[in-house]
């Protein structure tokens, strides 16, 4: 498709994904003082581009029946693919949305949004093609993914997702020597794409040169 939407390209999902996407993950992840959420670090790019492997197709799956109730360990468990259950949900619940606020999801208020994510959370939303609790595991699952995977995978833009855990990345050759008092690797994050984009120095084996984070 090559959809783009503010400056970011997409290959899988429309316009008004993109946005239904952009408003639920970040009332799942949202910017607030410890730093941005899961809008601005990317997470709707992550998930465009996982839909489009064949994770969003399920082209390594079985598909034929018969379907039955599935338990937590048995992990995914529906006759969709992944691609065609956001596809699905996403147009539902816009339906639902606007049969009862007059709106699309995207344009709620955030109180709104949160009541139609905590109604998907414990199944009493009804949407005619899929599970509202499945669809609203996997939207938690995959924006969990996308803000805090290596950024080369879509999401985590500028590291947000590793800066506010304290997570390096890729690790270093002088590891031991950024160790902290209290044990504490204590280094700007690192990722696979700073490294291939030439963002920061390495050694002679590959390794990156961490910037140790200085105390404020």
């Amino acid at each position: 498709m090559g959809d783009s939407t503010e400056g970011r390209v997409y290959g899988y999902l429309t316009h008004g994904e993109v946005r239904f996407l952009d408003a639920a993950t970040e009332r799942l992840i949202p910017t607030d003082e410890l730093g941005p959420g899961a809008k601005a670090a990317g997470v709707s790019v992550y998930i465009d581009r996982h839909l489009q492997s064949e994770w969003g197709t399920h082209g390594r799956q079985y598909r034929s029946g018969p379907w039955q109730e599935g338990t937590p360990q048995q992990g995914y468990q529906s006759r969709l693919t992944p691609q065609e259950m956001y596809r699905a949900a996403i147009r539902e619940t816009d339906l639902h949305c606007t049969a009862k606020y007059g709106k699309n999801f995207d344009a709620l208020t955030g109180e709104q949004q949160d009541e139609v994510l905590t109604a998907m959370e414990h199944d009493k939303l009804d949407l005619p093609s899929v599970s509202s609790r499945v669809f609203f595991d996997l939207l938690w699952r995959n924006t969990e993914e996308g803000f805090f995977a290596d950024p080369i995978y879509g999401g985590n833009q500028g590291n947000v997702g590793w800066k506010l855990v304290g997570f390096p990345g890729v690790s270093s050759s002088n590891y031991r020597e950024l160790l902290g008092n209290k044990d504490v690797y204590r280094a700007e994050p690192v990722s696979i794409l700073d490294i291939k984009n030439g963002k920061v120095p390495v050694d002679g084996q590959g390794f990156p040169k961490h910037i140790p984070i200085k105390p404020v």
